[in-house]
């Protein structure tokens, strides 16, 4: 069965700025990114150091919905923050190393084929667990990443604290990167990469907000009443 279309929730800039007020820490760098970045809830939470790059301002996403890589850019405003957040994590992962842990999960059998590179500081977590735990598929006592839970529940409770009454969650951050990036003119063939949308039918999806009515269309209420209620002024 044809699933019915649904439009995404889309917060305003400033909408967007109260929830993201209402987060600290590290939720905050994760909103952030969900907003800035236009990263997915499992993107974030499985970011990895290698893959933020500094000197270019950008994230590699690896192995996104569909399996797809894609660049992103890296907004200015977490940098620091970032930078000091990664020197903590970069001390827990060397008490992990002192203490015989520090192996991380690798993908596709890299584990085998590169044999030291789980220990290694390129490939932690961005956001790690904050206790180790036993891998199920493995046996082996490490340290995953933030459970996507923490980030959920952080910024639905954000939502519900700034007042908003739009049914949002974490990705109505994503929704509203991409709306407010088309708002401020950036082309639309740009906005589907950033997304890595397979068709830009998809992409065009977030026009439907862009600072106008539905589709763009003035109210005939307006046209009606307008006019007269300015001859009053």
């Amino acid at each position: 069965a044809k699933r019915p279309e649904r439009l995404p929730v889309v917060f305003t800039p400033e909408e967007v700025k109260q929830v993201l007020l209402q987060l600290d820490g590290v939720n905050w760098l994760m909103g952030q990114l969900l907003y800035g970045a236009g990263l997915r809830v499992m993107e974030c939470v499985r970011l990895r150091v290698k893959d933020i790059d500094f000197g270019y301002r950008q994230i590699v996403v690896r192995d996104g919905k569909g399996k797809k890589d894609r660049i992103t850019m890296l907004p200015t405003i977490i940098i620091d923050e970032l930078q000091r957040h990664l020197l903590k994590v970069k001390k827990v992962h060397e008490n992990d190393l002192k203490e015989g842990f520090g192996a991380v999960f690798l993908p596709y059998a890299l584990e085998t084929k590169y044999q030291n590179a789980n220990r290694s500081w390129a490939w932690q977590y961005v956001f790690p667990a904050s206790h180790r735990s036993i891998d199920p598929r493995s046996g082996i006592d490490r340290r995953h990443h933030i459970s996507e839970s923490v980030l959920l529940r952080a910024v639905k409770n954000a939502i519900r604290r700034s007042g908003i009454t739009k049914a949002g969650s974490c990705h109505a951050l994503r929704h509203s990167f991409a709306t407010h990036l088309l708002e401020a003119g950036y082309d639309i063939r740009t906005v589907q990469e950033l997304l890595v949308h397979k068709d830009v039918s998809t992409t065009m999806i977030y026009t439907h907000v862009l600072n106008r009515g539905g589709k763009g269309v003035q109210s005939p209420g307006d046209m009606l009443f307008m006019p007269e209620r300015k001859a009053k002024k």
